[in-house]
């Protein structure tokens, strides 16, 4: 293939046929299924939802070992099950299904659409955010609570909500 050839496909949006007669050679456009962009959301989704609750609990278990005999280290675990609970379905339903319908509506999907672009930079700042005050947080038992508590919380409303991905067959479109 000449490079005048080449341009004109990478610069299309088009398959690539890098050899006659040859599969597509999609990975120069970086082009997607709505299918593909839902899975990749489910998974990032998944993934925050199940490690937020193992860090979430690990807070917790913390606190219990260093104050074995109060109650108050299972009530804040207890509150953060119904607060993710509360968040899940008040929350954390319809974000599942504003971005499932976003992700549908795009014309020309790419492999970076299955989040806004704006999601992926909020989402390093928490991830730090989380990190720092999670490491600030040992050894300070009403500080693990809180952290517990809140990363409880976030990732039960993540697990909660992900079913907006089954019900809408997210993985099958």
């Amino acid at each position: 293939m000449r490079l005048e050839e080449f341009k004109r496909y990478f610069y299309s949006g088009q398959p690539c046929y890098l050899i006659s007669n040859s599969i597509p050679y999609d990975r120069l456009t970086m082009n997607a299924s709505v299918r593909t962009l839902n899975i990749l959301a489910a998974v990032v989704w998944y993934g925050g939802g199940i490690s937020l609750t193992i860090k979430g609990f690990s807070l917790i278990m913390e606190a219990g070992i260093i104050n074995p005999h109060s109650l108050g280290w299972r009530l804040a675990a207890l509150f953060g099950l119904a607060l993710g609970g509360v968040k899940a379905w008040y929350l954390f339903n319809r974000a599942c299904k504003k971005n499932l319908e976003r992700i549908a509506a795009i014309s020309n999907p790419k492999i970076w659409n299955f989040y806004r672009l704006w999601f992926f930079g909020l989402l390093a700042c928490l991830i730090y955010a989380g990190s720092t005050l999670s490491h600030q947080a040992h050894g300070n038992y009403p500080f693990l609570l809180l952290m517990g508590v809140l990363d409880i919380s976030i990732g039960i409303a993540l697990l909660g909500s992900s079913y907006v991905f089954w019900v809408r067959r997210a993985f099958f479109r």
